[in-house]
């Protein structure tokens, strides 16, 4: 790193100097038309920027130099890897309650690398599939398993966002991450919908998620896949396409691909009928600004820098006891902090979800969430698949990647 900031150094003073080179050519050859001070001001401007440039890089450099001392500092015991500039990864053994823990750790910090990108990213175009995390991500430099998901489906169970676009939204309001270019956030995530024709105004549940209940009404987007979901009790299907119903059916219908498909019991949208003008409306609660991506899980593992696990509240009960896991958290300096412990293999334990609470905060967490676990736990480094419970044979919903622009 020390090279790269001296190469830009040098780089910066030859541009400086040809510069002006050129500008003393200009002022022969215009027969004295441009004044020396003319001259000087315009070099002048140009040193100033230059020294300004230098002082930047030189601070990114001691920034680097000064992270790069704290973790190696934290890992003292451990074999620490750096992946890139700012992705650093570490591979501990610990015993926990008399148990042999095996966890593996990366931390990102795009303070001192603006070209990382974090993001999640689905296994297909479509919601309903799966694939290994080598083939979601396979230029990833990090990649961990991302939200539940329906094991026979791949269907994400959970609030998911990228670039902008609300891919499913949140079941049980359960806890999500939110990221953007310039730091995180984390709450419980909400929906808030409705569609609106004439002044009936109708509220939606829920966007692209199994139904829960027969009462919601649902919507399906084209990602969803071709047809809207079947339903074991009696339900109506309305196809919109450019803001007008273009069909109303019991059965399932095609999604438009200008369009959506409203999904509720028929008591819900008897009032609607075909060519009536659609407006739809809906969003995520909390509404963060500045953030492009959310990936949801739960329950709460770090909040405000405290252990807080609330699963009574998520309805995570059943997910308490011993298991692979992974969870992603963040310093108060925004550093991103993904952990997987490894499990159900031979002489290897997984955690609790308090033992992993406890990894979290000596980490260094200010807030942290837990994804997905048990056969879900994945982790890909530069390459490779390094953690999980059978390596050959992990195939997720989406992922949750760290990978280099450019």
């Amino acid at each position: 790193m020390y090279a790269l900031a001296q190469q830009s150094n040098i780089c910066f003073e030859k541009m400086v100097f040809k510069l002006g080179i050129v500008i003393a050519v200009m002022a022969i050859f215009s027969g004295g038309g441009m004044k020396l001070n003319a001259t000087e001001s315009v070099l002048g401007y140009y040193v100033q920027e230059n020294t300004m440039l230098k002082e930047q890089s030189n601070a990114l450099f001691l920034l680097r130099q000064a992270w790069m001392n704290d973790v190696k500092e934290k890992y003292a015991q451990y074999q620490l890897r750096e992946i890139a500039d700012g992705i650093v990864y570490v591979r501990m053994i610990k015993t926990i309650n008399a148990k042999k823990v095996k966890i593996n750790i990366a931390e990102i910090n795009r303070n001192v690398n603006s070209n990382i990108e974090i993001a999640p990213k689905l296994a297909s175009v479509k919601l309903h599939a799966r694939k290994k995390i080598k083939n979601i991500a396979p230029d990833a430099k990090i990649a961990v398993n991302g939200t539940y998901f329906k094991q026979d489906t791949g269907t994400p169970l959970g609030a998911l966002v990228i670039n902008n676009k609300i891919i499913t939204g949140p079941i049980y309001e359960r806890v999500a991450l939110g990221i953007g270019e310039n730091g995180f956030k984390t709450s419980r995530a909400a929906f808030e919908g409705y569609i609106k024709t004439g002044d009936k105004i109708i509220k939606i549940d829920n966007i692209n998620q199994p139904r829960m209940l027969f009462t919601q009404t649902l919507m399906y987007t084209p990602i969803w896949g071709e047809m809207s979901p079947s339903s074991k009790k009696q339900s109506i299907n309305i196809a919109v396409s450019n803001g007008i119903i273009t069909k109303i059916s019991s059965s399932p219908v095609a999604i438009p691909k200008d369009g959506y498909v409203i999904s509720s019991a028929s008591t819900m949208l008897k009032s609607l009928k075909k060519g009536d003008n659609i407006t739809v409306k809906y969003t995520l609660k909390p509404e963060w600004k500045d953030i492009e991506h959310v990936i949801s899980g739960g329950p709460y593992l770090i909040k405000d820098g405290n252990i807080f696990i609330d699963t009574a509240s998520q309805k995570l009960n059943g997910i308490t006891g011993r298991n692979p896991r992974t969870a992603v958290g963040y310093t108060k300096d925004n550093v991103m902090i993904m952990v997987t412990v490894d499990g159900r293999k031979e002489n290897v334990s997984g955690v609790t979800l308090g033992e992993l609470a406890e990894i979290l905060k000596e980490l260094g967490c200010y807030e942290a969430i837990n994804l997905d676990g048990g056969s879900s736990t994945v982790m890909y480094v530069d390459g490779n698949t390094i953690s999980g419970s059978n390596l050959n044979s992990v195939a997720v919903s989406n992922a949750l990647t760290v990978s280099i622009r450019g």
